[in-house]
């Protein structure tokens, strides 16, 4: 492809933090920045994975791993800091890491404890990434990236739980406001919210528990009859990390192939 075109995408010289970057969404926003130059910084869950397992997990692909404990202040400023020192600088933040109803059980067994952790990690997590890193002292033209969800970011579906749509819509309130708030900053804030995603976390909640005839018949209510490929949403992380972004700034994407708009496909699904 002609160099020209390519050059406003290119991330030659930029530096991404992406959390949760280990598998899913965030190992295919790693991938991708990384394939078209960025440094990529991951993180870990402080105390629960071996930051040198996450990384031998890359093999030859040159990516720092850094614990993050998304529950404590301490954890997000050592994290945020330990990137912008190892490496100079943080020009990109992909605030990708969350739990859903499957993963926060490993957290806690207890329901309502898992509510509280549900949005203490998701939603007050991501705020103070979000501070931390616009607190940088940082060059023209950052992106602040959050992954939200369609479910609670951009539309309501029955029997969604309650703290995780919380959490969701928090996240694309957040973008919004610290959108507004930089309209006149070197800084561009933004917020993608994928649908249904082919993803260790949605087969967990969701996926698993279908027999193979309900699983069939889910995926064919699916738009477009088929889950979303986590490079599809790396494809939207990269675009957003570039340049030509600028213009979106502020933007929630609605990154579900049409369940936001018609959201009822999730409910007309039954299980019988």
């Amino acid at each position: 492809m002609n160099a020209d075109l390519l050059a406003p995408y290119d991330l030659t010289g930029r530096v991404a933090l992406v959390t949760g970057g280990a598998g899913g969404i965030g190992r295919a926003c790693v991938e991708r920045l990384a394939a078209y130059g960025a440094t990529v910084a991951i993180s870990c869950i402080d105390g629960l994975e071996d930051p040198d397992a996450v990384r031998g997990g890359f093999g030859d692909l040159a990516v720092t791993v850094h614990p993050l404990d998304l529950r404590r202040a301490d954890s997000i400023r050592r994290c945020i800091a330990e990137v912008a020192d190892r490496h100079g600088r943080l020009d990109v933040l992909v605030n990708n890491a969350a739990v859903g109803s499957a993963t926060v059980a490993a957290f806690s067994d207890d329901p309502g404890g898992q509510d509280s952790l549900m949005l203490a990690i998701n939603a007050d997590g991501t705020l103070k990434m979000c501070q931390q890193f616009l607190a940088l002292p940082g060059a023209p033209g950052r992106k602040l990236i959050n992954i939200s969800s369609v479910g609670g970011g951009i539309a309501a579906f029955p029997g969604f739980r309650l703290s995780d749509g919380m959490s969701k819509a928090a996240v694309s309130f957040l973008t919004r406001q610290l959108a507004a708030e930089a309209v006149h900053a070197e800084v561009d804030v933004f917020a993608i919210c994928p649908g249904a995603t082919n993803t260790p976390m949605f087969h967990a909640s969701t996926l698993s528990k279908l027999s193979r005839k309900d699983l069939t018949a889910f995926l064919s209510r699916l738009p477009k009859g088929r889950l979303i490929e986590p490079s599809e949403i790396a494809a939207l992380v990269h675009f957003l990390s570039s340049p030509p972004s600028r213009v979106l700034h502020g933007a929630v994407l609605d990154a579900s192939m049409g369940l936001g708009v018609r959201p009822g496909l999730m409910s007309e699904h039954r299980i019988h």
